[in-house]
């Protein structure tokens, strides 16, 4: 799935700096090109879903919680 995203691009220094509007990741690069294909690849790596490095122990655990 495909969705469209705002990026504000300003420069920084020596470095261009691209920052997404809707969610909170930045990314730079040398030009505002590269800043802006970091940006997207910093984005799409953002969503992609987790993948466990192990394999998870579900537990069921009893907690006596007071009414309230």
């Amino acid at each position: 799935m495909k969705q469209k995203f705002s990026a504000s691009v300003f420069r920084e220094g020596d470095w261009h700096v691209a920052q997404c509007l809707e969610v909170d990741i930045a990314s730079q690069g040398e030009s505002e090109d590269e800043a802006l294909a970091n940006l997207k690849e910093a984005i799409e790596l953002h969503f992609e879903p987790p993948v466990p490095t192990a394999e998870p122990k579900i537990k069921t655990i009893e907690v006596e919680v007071g009414a309230a």
